[in-house]
């Protein structure tokens, strides 16, 4: 009788289930990368109007599969480690990033109002901003 784990159905199930691990220049990018965003998220938290959670969460996904002490280092991080760890919950957001956003992106709509010299470019920058408060404040907050 023969081990039903040694079957090739098994084996293949498996190697499906096991990720390969990543080339070395793969693994470089996504590095590169993940450094990219940090940068971009620690902008984006002085820079009125440019999203801080959005590279802090495309950061933690590429250094997981790159860099285990970047990683390590973002979910440590005492302002990025409670918004990563939120979001690994179910997609939660604090109501203090989601009132942030909401101050930052009125601020942010203020300017382009003034600045702007397109009227449908303003249209479409306060459209896409409105859809993305809504979708925000839509997501579930964690409990206290």
């Amino acid at each position: 009788m023969t081990d039903p784990s040694s079957s090739p159905e098994t084996s293949s199930a498996e190697k499906a289930a096991s990720p390969r691990p990543l080339s070395l220049p793969l693994r470089c990018l996504l590095m590169a990368f993940a450094v990219l965003c940090v940068v971009l998220g620690l902008i984006g938290a002085v820079v009125p109007g440019m999203p801080t959670t959005v590279f802090i969460l495309m950061a933690a996904w590429a250094a997981m599969r790159s860099s285990p002490r970047l990683h390590g280092w973002l979910y440590a991080h005492s302002t990025f480690g409670p918004i990563l760890r939120n979001w690994d919950e179910g997609g939660q957001v604090s109501r203090r990033v989601k009132w942030t956003a909401s101050v930052s992106m009125l601020f942010s709509s203020a300017l382009i109002f003034h600045l702007s010299e397109k009227p449908w470019l303003t249209g479409l920058a306060l459209a896409v901003m409105a859809c993305v408060l809504v979708w925000l404040w839509l997501r579930p907050e964690p409990e206290a």
